[in-house]
């Protein structure tokens, strides 16, 4: 039997976990005007008179503010120069202002008003009247096709230059509170084997997943959850049907959470019982490609060349070639903060250079249509001296997560 998988239940492993956040502070307001400064910095470089925020990821990184979308405009303003403004409807503007944590301004728009004339004339008033708008990316289209209506005397230009610019190199209080998030994650993975038994379903297994995550800390529940058995461990993104667990069932877990926003995102394959030849040689075959990956992580280097380094190690076992399958069928990795999924992305023609401070999945996967698949993913940071993990890898096929050595 594979060390550390089974012999437990979900009630006896959730009675036993112990909160894991620690006193790692949140984002504060000093460091949000660092990035308000940094940001204004790239955009006069850029030429760049106005950077639009949406309801996103970025609007919560510069300012702290969460919203949930809806169609009714809450956005932000940040100029070149001056002071952010933030844009709210009329209604909800006393409630707005217990929630910003630095400046005043607000542009207030009726619901009987466009809200992207609002944008444009706040933009206007900030001494802008043409010019350049950096747009969120993330900005839905019926938006930014108001801005464009609203605003003919501008150039719409994608922020991505002053997001991903300021976003893609992480803080120390960034990375310790990813460390953080992952730390608990791993230990929520950890858990997790222990309760696998014959019989056992994914459901199941997602729902202790989520509450063991809560219960260790995360402020948030996982926002994916993938549990995978068998055959179905092949398909990257899961199934849309849940499995039970029979006896030399490769089993894949895919999940994370958030702590003050920021995520985890690990995987773990292991098998329930005695590793086949087959599944021990492509396990090996995994984490020796997830090693390469690693060593070619550093300054200096571009992101396509540990897509390279980790695919080399995959398509020389004779598989692939390319993108082709049985292999290796998407990209080694992507960056991640706020979002699971950030740039840069570790994959073929991707030439942005490492930097310190960038951080990265590192997630090779092998899969076998019809038989199983299997990821090891964890996390790394680039840094002066090369990639440091945040998570011990996967140990051995026999013993995943290193009881035992």
């Amino acid at each position: 039997m594979t060390i550390g998988v089974g012999g437990s239940t979900a009630e006896a492993e959730l009675a036993a976990i112990e909160n894991m956040r620690g006193d790692v502070p949140p984002i504060g307001v000093d460091e949000r005007l660092q990035r308000v400064a940094r940001a204004q910095a790239i955009m006069r470089e850029k030429g760049i008179d106005a950077l639009y925020l949406d309801v996103s990821s970025s609007m919560t990184y510069f300012t702290g503010l969460k919203f949930r979308r809806t169609e009714r405009m809450h956005s932000a303003i940040l100029p070149a120069r001056g002071e952010i403004v933030y844009v709210s409807p009329a209604f909800e503007v006393e409630k707005l202002k217990t929630m910003i944590a630095f400046g005043d301004k607000i542009a207030v728009w009726e619901e009987d008003e466009d809200p992207t004339a609002t944008v444009t004339e706040t933009v206007r008033a900030l001494g802008y009247p043409s010019g350049t708008i950096a747009v969120d990316e993330a900005t839905p289209f019926f938006t930014f096709d108001g801005l464009r209506r609203a605003g003919n005397a501008y150039t719409f230009v994608n922020s991505i230059d002053v997001t991903a610019g300021c976003r893609m190199i992480k803080s120390e209080q960034e990375l310790a509170l990813m460390q953080t998030a992952k730390t608990i994650t791993l230990q929520a993975h950890k858990a997790a084997a222990r309760i696998m038994r014959e019989g056992i379903t994914t459901t199941e297994v997602q729902a202790f997943l989520t509450a063991a995550h809560r219960k260790l800390g995360s402020e948030g529940d996982p926002p994916f959850n993938a549990v995978l058995f068998g055959e179905a461990t092949a398909y990257p993104h899961g199934v849309p049907y849940p499995q039970t667990l029979k006896e030399g069932d490769m089993i894949l877990i895919d999940t994370g959470a958030p702590v003050d926003g920021y995520l985890s995102d690990i995987t773990r394959s292991y098998v329930f019982g005695e590793p086949s030849r087959r599944q021990r040689d492509v396990w090996n075959l995994e984490k020796a490609a997830q090693a390469a990956g690693f060593a070619a992580a550093r300054p200096g280097n571009r992101c396509e060349d540990i897509d390279a380094a980790a695919r080399g190690v995959i398509n020389g076992a004779g598989f692939g070639p390319g993108y082709a399958t049985p292999g290796l069928p998407h990209r080694t990795g992507h960056g991640i903060g706020l979002d699971v999924h950030e740039w840069p992305y570790l994959v073929k023609g991707d030439k942005t250079v490492l930097r310190p401070g960038m951080t990265f999945s590192n997630e090779p996967t092998i899969c076998i249509y019809g038989e199983f698949g299997v990821r090891l993913e964890d996390h790394m940071v680039i840094t002066e001296s090369g990639a440091r993990w945040f998570t011990e890898p996967a140990h051995s096929v026999d013993d995943p997560f290193g009881l035992e050595k």
